[in-house]
């Protein structure tokens, strides 16, 4: 039998950086992002002894006896962690990918997280172990701990967005996450995926780098960071009500002004051929734009006027951007067995 799992990639309106430790701790961090039909899969058979591991995104295959020939691995740290959570050695043969390029900006290191963790669960259940079943919270919350093991500078938004699926907006009180979904008509939903354009600069970055600088910053009370960070949790809020209003108007002005805080927060945060791949957009008919994730490189957010979304994708393709097609994913993460 063939065990498997998917959990989506996110994109982020707002507030993001406000769910890390260090702000959550001194205050309430809020965040609204909505999860996307990209996702992480795992796969996970059986096999007589040894350990196998093949990551499509990592363009990295390991054989080996047993957990401990590669647990030193840097590159595989994440799979390996949550293999040894699970009490694995070996007997299992592992294979993930995911749709989102790595270092997008989109969540997608998180999801591979839930996703793995989700499937292992899954078959200790079927092989009779009789604890109870963890939930998606559970599972997510795990998935949090495995980043803080390998010591990145992270947040929870992304992995309670693979987790739980649909558009939400989070609060992070300390370590407790409260996860609302934020309730749209199917009109909405359709015309955001008709005109919200994403588009993958080219750029794979590393968050935790510029997470870092941003929350040394905060906490050494530099004004303009600290100002910043405050700007995107008040979006975060303001968005999500506009969303439950409809108010289309009100939420293209608030991704803008998301763009302009977020900018603020690091040296690099807002590259020049991000910038570029911006002004472009915007000439092209984008009212909108959002650095996804922690910026740096990854991925642009851009809603467009009505009906200009063609021209701003062409646009954007001329210019070398990538554009990564998506609808919501209102499911979140999936586990399912099929026969070899």
């Amino acid at each position: 039998m063939v065990l498997r799992s998917r959990a989506p990639v996110r994109i982020d309106f707002a507030g993001g950086t406000t769910d890390l430790k260090a702000f959550r701790d001194r205050e309430v961090g809020a965040v609204l992002s909505g999860a996307i039909a990209r996702y992480a899969y795992c796969t996970l058979q059986e096999q007589p002894n040894g350990l196998r591991i093949d990551s499509d995104d990592l363009r990295e295959y390991v054989e080996a006896r047993d957990i401990k020939e590669i647990e030193q691995r840097s590159s595989l740290q994440l799979l390996t962690l949550a293999i040894k959570r699970f009490g694995v050695d070996a007997g299992v043969s592992i294979k993930v990918r995911t749709d989102a390029p790595p270092g997008s900006g989109t969540g997608s290191s998180a999801s591979v997280g839930v996703a793995l963790l989700a499937l292992l669960e899954h078959r200790r259940a079927l092989i009779g172990d009789p604890r109870d079943r963890l939930s998606r919270y559970e599972l997510a919350e795990m998935a949090c701990g495995l980043e803080d093991e390998m010591g990145i500078v992270g947040g929870k938004q992304d992995q309670y967005a693979a987790a739980v699926g649909g558009i939400n907006y989070m609060e992070f009180h300390g370590d407790h996450v409260s996860v609302e979904r934020i309730e749209v008509s199917p009109a909405l939903v359709a015309d955001l995926e008709k005109h919200l354009v994403l588009c993958y600069s080219g750029q794979s970055r590393l968050s935790g780098d510029t997470n870092a600088r941003m929350i040394a910053a905060y906490e050494s009370g530099e004004p303009t960071v600290t100002e910043s960070l405050h700007t995107v949790k008040r979006v975060a809020q303001e968005g999500a009500r506009a969303l439950r209003g409809h108010d289309m108007r009100r939420f293209a002005d608030l991704l803008n002004e998301e763009y302009e805080a977020r900018a603020k927060l690091a040296p690099g945060v807002l590259t020049d051929q991000m910038a570029d791949l911006a002004q472009v957009a915007r000439s092209a008919g984008a009212v909108a734009a959002k650095i996804c994730g922690a910026g740096g490189g990854g991925c642009l957010l851009f809603l467009a006027g009505p009906d200009r979304e063609g021209s701003v994708r062409r646009a954007l393709d001329a210019a070398g951007g990538r554009i990564l097609d998506f609808t919501f994913d209102f499911t979140g993460l999936q586990c399912w067995s099929m026969d070899d």
